[in-house]
C-alpha cells in the first residue's frame, strides 16, 4: 500500500450549500474502507467545515482517525460568526494535529494552506465547479503532484481540463 495513502485532503468553495453531503460523507466511509485513516481540512467556510464535520461523525464509529486542521494563520477564526464558527470550535475539539501556514496574513497565505493541505497526500476530495478560485488551484496542484482526485461537484463530473 502506498505509504500516503492513509492522508486525505479536501478542497472546496466557500459557497458549497451542503447539498452533496451525503454524497460527501459515502465519500469519506469508502476512503476509509479501502485504508485512509488520516483526514486534513482547511477549516474555511464552506465546503471545508462540511468536510470536517463528516470527519468528525465518522470518528464517533472509528476510534482511529486522524483530523488535521489546516489553518491558514492563528487568528482566521476571528472573522467566522454563528453557526459557521460554530462548527469551526466543534471541529477543532476533535483535531488531532493543528497546523499553521503562517503565523500573520500575507495575500499568499491561501495558496500556502493549500500546499500544506496536499503536501503528502494520496487523496484529493473537491467540491470544484471548474471556476478560477483557491480550490481550482488546490486540484490542478494535487493533479501535477499526482494525487487522486475525486471531484463530488455534479456540474463538473467530466475528466478534469488541465491546462498549465
Amino acid at each position: 500500500m502506498d505509504k500516503r495513502y492513509d492522508i486525505v485532503a479536501f478542497t472546496g468553495h466557500r459557497t458549497y450549500d451542503g447539498s452533496a453531503n451525503a454524497l460527501l460523507m459515502t465519500t469519506i466511509r469508502e476512503l476509509y474502507a479501502e485504508g485512509a485513516r488520516h483526514f486534513r481540512v482547511g477549516m474555511a467556510e464552506g465546503f471545508d467545515l462540511a468536510a470536517g464535520s463528516a470527519v468528525v461523525a465518522l470518528m464517533s464509529q472509528h476510534s482511529d482517525i486522524i483530523l488535521e486542521a489546516c489553518i491558514p494563520f492563528p487568528t482566521f477564526n476571528n472573522h467566522l460568526k454563528g453557526e459557521v464558527r460554530e462548527a469551526y470550535d466543534e471541529i477543532m475539539k476533535h483535531a488531532a494535529i493543528i497546523r499553521y501556514a503562517a503565523e500573520s496574513y500575507s495575500p499568499t497565505i491561501f495558496h500556502l494552506r493549500n500546499d500544506m493541505l496536499i503536501e503528502g497526500s494520496s487523496w484529493l476530495v473537491a467540491w470544484w465547479s471548474g471556476a478560477q478560485s483557491g480550490t481550482g488551484y488546490t486540484v490542478k496542484r494535487a493533479k501535477k503532484l499526482g494525487i487522486n482526485i475525486k471531484n463530488i461537484h455534479p456540474e463538473n463530473q467530466l475528466p478534469i481540463p488541465f491546462i498549465d
